[in-house]
């Protein structure tokens, strides 16, 4: 953590120099983006449930108070908010329905994340192990200096989701009915392709754009070459999540996966901490409006309780 820190603290210096208007755009299309993705969730939804009918104004807020908490909280809460939130503007919506529908909703990031991750192994920016190991608050240190404590733990986990999937297999055949409605979508192609797909594909893009203009807020060099690479950062630290949004490992990540570009290192990190300041507490304040208009309350742990209770 201390990197981030250090990067921090360079923000601080170079805030002067941040380019206000770039920046403006850059969140505008990370808004715009979202809505795309709140336009593909409820075609999903749709799917699932043809006989409700859902807002989208609905379904986007439920996505966006998801979005803001996942933005400060850990292990993916916003998710349970967002299905908390829809659900409640259902007559007969079931979590274990709506929970595939956020896989779902994912399928495509997968693949392009791996794609990109891909795209930097085959030109050579990725580190390898031995350099990974270096960079300031690696997330799988521990892992990997006790491994034959985590081989024992990973085998009696596979051990545990082996009996799960037996037992599940055996006596779970209304939750398999409810869990593969969540999936509906997929049995319709032209409607995945129109409706989640073709969104998705186009957040995408907006997502590449939002970057390009946040270089050039804080005055680096903004090809889409390094767009993509900062690209390649957010998807690396998403998978090693010991810290909050990765922070330290993307710090670290940046400036490695930068080298040799002729961009300094204060620069890289005024972007990367900036990037992240504005991004989170954009997302905070524009999912906290949405969630305190759809539940009336800011906690979102007493969303997840509500949530429990319901489930009990």
């Amino acid at each position: 953590m201390g990197t981030f820190f250090h990067a921090v603290a360079v923000f601080g210096d170079e805030l002067a120099s941040v380019r206000w208007q770039f920046l403006a755009i850059a969140l505008t299309l990370h808004f715009l983006r979202l809505c795309l993705r709140g336009v593909a969730w409820r075609v999903i939804l749709r799917a699932s449930y043809p006989a409700e009918t859902l807002r989208l104004l609905s379904v986007f807020g439920a996505y966006m108070a998801g979005v803001g908490v996942n933005s400060i909280a850990p292990a993916r809460a916003g998710d349970v908010v967002k299905l908390y939130l829809v659900k409640h503007r259902m007559r007969h919506g079931s979590y274990a329905t709506l929970a595939p529908t956020l896989l779902a909703e994912t399928l495509l990031d997968m693949f392009l994340a791996g794609g990109l991750i891909i795209w930097a192994l085959a030109i050579g920016v990725l580190p390898t192990h031995q350099v990974y190991s270096r960079l300031p608050s690696v997330d799988w240190g521990f892992f990997l200096e006790y491994e034959r404590e985590t081989e024992i733990g990973l085998a009696l986990l596979a051990g545990a989701l082996v009996i799960g999937a037996i037992a599940y297999a055996e006596h779970g055949g209304a939750s398999r009915a409810r869990i593969a409605r969540g999936f509906a979508i997929l049995r319709s192609p032209r409607r995945f392709l129109w409706g989640v797909l073709v969104p998705q594909g186009l957040s995408w893009v907006l997502r590449l754009a939002s970057i390009v203009y946040f270089l050039h807020a804080f005055r680096v060099h903004a090809s889409i070459h390094n767009a993509l690479l900062a690209l390649v950062v957010d998807s690396l630290s998403t998978l090693f999540p010991a810290t909050p949004g990765g922070a330290g490992t993307k710090q670290g990540l940046i400036v490695f996966l930068f080298r040799g570009r002729g961009i300094p290192s204060t620069l890289l990190l005024a972007f990367s901490v900036g990037m992240n300041i504005a991004t989170v507490a954009f997302n905070v304040l524009v999912g906290g409006l949405a969630m305190y208009r759809m539940a009336r309350t800011l906690s979102w742990r007493r969303l997840q309780a509500a949530r429990a209770q319901e489930q009990a």
